[in-house]
């Protein structure tokens, strides 16, 4: 057996576990009476149950398997529409296996101590999902105890171009290859490249979108124009792209999502620029407002209700292994193209 935990006190199943040396699924089970456990490993966790004099709470009884059974979900904006659609996902499939969802909200500067992060748990043992799409979210995934059940939606880390159908902790969108897909769209219409206005990235590196344009470019032979660093809302992307559309080279814009293209939108206009005839403008996200702005906005739909599923199925499936897969599958991402793209503008005086 490994030894009793700090301060001498058992509260809950995974202090059992870890003393037993077993998981704490496996001290689920055999606290609720449930089958699929070797007898010699349930006699080990009833000994160590009687040897320490632990009694299973309320609580413990709910994270095993009970009725009344909570997911914390960790964001940092839910305002925007990645997180907040994600959510939706998390909500309903948590809500079709029994279980309630908990959202605590991490300031863009937060998380940076696992005691921060635990603090925002409530019960620190609460399992969790982290939407990581921005740094604060990161960081807390990777502050979280090993030994809690926990699933990170994140960015695509740079090996994860097959790596997510087989992690049982991590869910992500493969939108480097979408951002790739995007960009060689704008090629095909003639335009020479394509500038990037770029959403800050979750780790110290490049962002995924921003190296998935660059694949593209690089394939085709066409120059990389370093990515603007832009925000996440319509007024970052419109600050950003009134001095970019000043250049009138630049015929062809790709947005980290569909509110900084909004804001591209209006910095066209005042630059007397049209769109698609001057400029095209593709967005990411296709955000619910994407289809009815003037022009329409082209964009790359991504999938992140299921995504949020998929997540939640990922935790049910560390909490409770013995029971039906609830699924995990999203769609691939989409190139939903609309009136904002169109061909690169014919230089003047030629045919």
């Amino acid at each position: 057996m490994s030894t009793m935990p700090e301060g001498g006190r058992v509260t809950s199943i995974w202090d059992i576990a870890r003393i037993a040396g077993v998981s704490h699924q496996t001290v689920s089970r055999v606290i609720n009476g449930k089958p699929h456990v070797k007898a010699s490993t349930r006699d080990l966790v009833l000994r160590t149950i009687d040897e320490l004099g632990f009694t299973p709470s309320k609580t413990a009884r709910a994270l095993a398997g009970g009725s009344a059974r909570t997911v914390t979900v960790l964001a940092v904006d839910t305002a925007l529409y990645g997180c907040s659609a994600t959510l939706r996902g998390i909500e309903e499939a948590a809500r079709g296996a029994g279980f309630s969802v908990a959202i605590s909200v991490l300031e863009r500067d937060a998380a940076r101590s696992v005691q921060d992060v635990e603090s925002r748990l409530g019960n620190p043992r609460t399992p969790a999902i982290v939407i990581a799409f921005e740094a604060a979210g990161a960081r807390a995934f990777q502050a979280l105890d090993a030994n809690l059940p926990a699933v990170g939606v994140v960015e695509r880390p740079d090996d994860g171009e097959a790596v997510c159908v087989a992690d049982p902790a991590r869910v992500w969108i493969d939108d480097r290859l979408a951002a790739a897909h995007a960009t060689r769209h704008l090629l095909g219409m003639g335009h020479r490249t394509v500038h990037y206005l770029a959403l800050p990235s979750s780790t110290a590196h490049v962002g995924q979108r921003a190296l998935g344009r660059q694949d593209a470019l690089e394939e085709a032979g066409r120059p990389v124009p370093e990515p603007v660093a832009c925000g996440w809302t319509p007024r970052d992307g419109y600050l950003a792209a009134r001095s970019l559309l000043a250049d009138r080279s630049v015929t062809a814009v790709l947005c980290g999502n569909d509110d900084i293209a909004l804001g591209v939108l209006r910095a066209a206009r005042e630059h007397r620029r049209p769109v698609p005839d001057s400029v095209s403008v593709v967005g990411f996200d296709d955000a619910p407002h994407a289809a009815y702005l003037a022009p329409t906005l082209t964009t790359v739909r991504l999938d992140f209700e299921g995504l949020g599923r998929a997540a939640f199925a990922r935790l049910h499936a560390l909490l409770e292994p013995e029971a039906a897969p609830l699924g995990g599958a999203w769609d691939e991402p989409e190139l939903i193209v609309r009136e904002s793209s169109g061909p690169a503008p014919t230089p003047a005086g030629t045919t």
